[in-house]
């Protein structure tokens, strides 16, 4: 007897049947049965007139006649269509003549294109709204201060020099910053590339509380925090998505007292207990968050969170992207010793932090431990250079980690979407 089961891939699904002697377990959140009960436009309207912290946006906005909005990029699922209109009504109600600017918040990531920009916000605000993309190289920047770490704060002066800043989000776990949203919309959001690589540091990725889940003392979080602070900015809304990126909760006001209220909502919904297996199948839960290897490193590391040591993780992420990052690639390409390149990265000082390096430091630890196979759309030849094994089916990928592993049945984990749980 099997059990069949389905995992987000790209915009589809791939079909995986497994002998049910050999499933340990499927680890899921709730967020795919929590229902709130009412529409996703309800629930984005409510959370605007109840903010935690501050005053309605409709009150904020008078009187403010340069309006920054920072947006999420094109690697995150954030629902602007339902958002955007909401938050440009409130603003207009409050000042008619508001000179509105919806920036976008790429980070250190690549510029956002005219078409993913029509697919996010839909055509009429792609029209009619300014709408400008973040550049961590170009700038311009301005220095806000240095943060308890010792990392200069620089940033994009467009947003600094608005009469009101606020930004959307989403929040879901985040592998080192513990939660998504909130605070940072500014950093990495819209950092300069320098702050984001100080932030990004071997010492910050390294400290044991930079993981899922965990906001108390992880100094990435308490860097971003510092960022949020200093740039100015009074009001969020946050959104907490399910598996179809359907929003099911909302929080909004001040940056810190509205994220950690999405926080615990998501919380609430999302943390499990391990269920060490020999073999861990995960995804990253499909489009956007799947487009490029860079990112599926998310997904690797709460399956690593409950893969036993030595075992083998199977990653079903599309990467029709790529690698989705050059210096990330790079890094493996060139150098087959996975160890050495962890130590040349622990060697590192923070200012001497280059692109990519956290997510290079992170897969390594996890490549260190386990055996990483990956089934996507990528060359190859890619996959290979970056020390994992490539597969073309789910079906071909379980045959290739018995073998790895010499087991006939081998335990099984499956993780359908692995940027949605927090192992602990």
């Amino acid at each position: 007897m099997n059990t069949h089961l389905s995992l987000p891939y790209g915009k589809q699904h791939l079909s995986l049947e497994l002998p049910k002697e050999c499933l340990h377990a499927v680890i899921e959140s709730q967020l795919a049965s929590y229902s709130p009960g009412k529409s996703q436009e309800q629930i984005v309207e409510e959370a605007l007139a109840q903010p935690h912290g501050t005053a309605s946006l409709k009150e904020l906005a008078f009187g403010c006649k340069k309006v920054v909005i920072i947006t999420s990029d094109h690697t995150r699922p954030m629902p602007s269509r339902i958002t955007m209109p909401f938050l440009l009504e409130q603003i207009r109600l409050g000042n008619p003549q508001a000179d509105i600017t919806i920036l976008v918040a790429t980070g250190c990531h690549r510029a956002t294109t005219k078409e993913e920009l029509l697919e996010r916000f839909g055509q009429e605000i792609v029209c009619r709204e300014h709408i400008v993309v973040h550049d961590c190289d170009q700038g311009p920047f301005a220095f806000v201060g240095t943060s308890p770490s010792g990392n200069r704060i620089e940033l994009n002066q467009l947003a600094l020099d608005a009469d009101l800043l606020l930004a959307e989000g989403f929040i879901e776990p985040h592998f080192f910053a513990g939660f998504s949203g909130g605070r940072k919309s500014i950093l990495p959001g819209i950092a300069s590339r320098a702050t984001v690589m100080f932030n990004h540091s071997a010492r910050n990725i390294q400290h044991p509380s930079s993981t899922a889940g965990i906001l108390s003392s992880n100094p990435i979080h308490q860097d971003m925090v510092f960022a949020a602070r200093a740039s100015g900015i009074r009001f969020i809304l946050n959104v907490i998505l399910n598996e179809k990126k359907e929003i099911i909760g909302a929080v909004a006001g001040d940056v810190e007292m509205a994220h950690e209220a999405g926080v615990s909502f998501l919380s609430s919904l999302c943390r499990r207990s391990p269920k060490p297996s020999d073999i861990v199948i995960t995804t990253n839960g499909g489009y956007p968050l799947d487009q490029n290897i860079y990112q599926s490193v998310k997904g690797m590391t709460t399956a690593a969170a409950t893969c036993r040591p030595g075992g083998v993780i199977i990653m079903a992420a599309r990467c029709n992207d790529g690698h989705g990052g050059e210096e990330f690639y790079r890094t493996f390409a060139s150098e087959p010793d996975t160890e050495k390149i962890l130590k040349d990265i622990l060697s590192r000082k923070e200012e001497e932090t280059i692109p990519d390096q956290w997510q290079s430091q992170i897969f390594c630890d996890i490549l260190l431990s386990h055996t990483v196979i990956l089934v996507s759309e990528a060359p190859r030849e890619m996959v290979e250079a970056l020390h994992m094994v490539y597969s073309s089916s789910l079906k071909d990928a379980l045959c290739q980690a018995k073998r790895i592993l010499g087991q006939e049945s081998p335990s099984v984990t499956v993780l359908p979407d692995g940027v949605s749980v927090i192992i602990a």
